[in-house]
């Protein structure tokens, strides 16, 4: 479904970010990707759908190389890659199902978007997975009125409405309390496995990530570490992800 090849990444010259990651995601599963602050995890998720542009390798996504797709075909792909921000990117001022809905722009002229004219059955499955996000009842509701919570069963929402074949999710439990975090992460990995979606989630809570990822990918200073399934993520793994072992502790 997506392989990453020779992938690196450098904002200034001769400090790279990301150097050299090889990573294949499979048609299925939910892939968590750990390691320390600034380690290179938002970079190589947003490296993917080219919110940010590689310096070198290939990113090969259902067929293609998006690395050298131009701007039109990029839009194109992009339909099929849902994104899930850790801070929301709502429409603030938008309601529940008017943020839902934006997840079909790539499917609709410029105009019907313009005019909000869209196809009866997209209106449908918004209401469907309003339901299915807990938000039955939320669709007249400003995005601003909501909780943090809320608002992310929103984005991921927005994001399967584009009906994708890879879901993307960067720190999407980072702003939100223990309790949500494992509602948010829960929704996630059930939306992907029962609409055969793989997800890739970076992730700083490490618990969280072995408790619902079926594959742990550990970074360390910008490259792969540990690639492996997560009753594999020892102390001495975490050590070598992590560095030292106090926080261990």
């Amino acid at each position: 479904m997506l392989q990453v090849r020779h992938l690196s990444k450098s904002y200034v010259a001769d400090k790279p970010v990301l150097t050299d990651i090889d990573l294949t995601i499979a048609a299925r599963g939910l892939a968590a990707v750990i390691g320390p602050s600034g380690t290179g995890k938002s970079t190589l998720i947003r490296c993917i759908n080219r919110l940010v542009e590689p310096t070198r390798g290939e990113i090969l996504f259902d067929g293609q190389d998006l690395v050298k797709l131009d701007a039109a075909a990029l839009r194109h792909a992009r339909r099929h890659i849902g994104m899930v921000f850790q801070e929301y990117n709502l429409v603030e001022r938008l309601t529940v199902m008017e943020n839902l809905l934006s997840g079909r722009l790539g499917y609709v002229s410029a105009w019907r978007a313009w005019r909000r004219k869209f196809p009866k059955d997209d209106i449908r499955k918004a209401f469907e997975l309003l339901d299915v996000v807990g938000l039955s009842g939320f669709a007249h509701r400003r995005a601003d009125a909501l909780s943090g919570g809320q608002r992310q069963r929103v984005g991921i929402a927005r994001a399967v409405m584009q009906e994708p074949k890879l879901l993307l999710a960067d720190e999407p439990t980072s702003s939100l309390d223990p309790k949500t975090s494992v509602e948010i992460m829960e929704l996630m990995a059930s939306l992907g496995r029962t609409r055969g979606i793989p997800v890739l989630v970076n992730m700083h809570d490490v618990e969280l990530a072995r408790r619902f990822a079926d594959r742990i990918v550990g970074m360390s200073g910008g490259r792969i570490v540990y690639d492996g399934p997560p009753q594999y993520l020892t102390d001495d793994v975490l050590k070598q992800i992590y560095g030292g072992e106090e926080w261990l502790h």
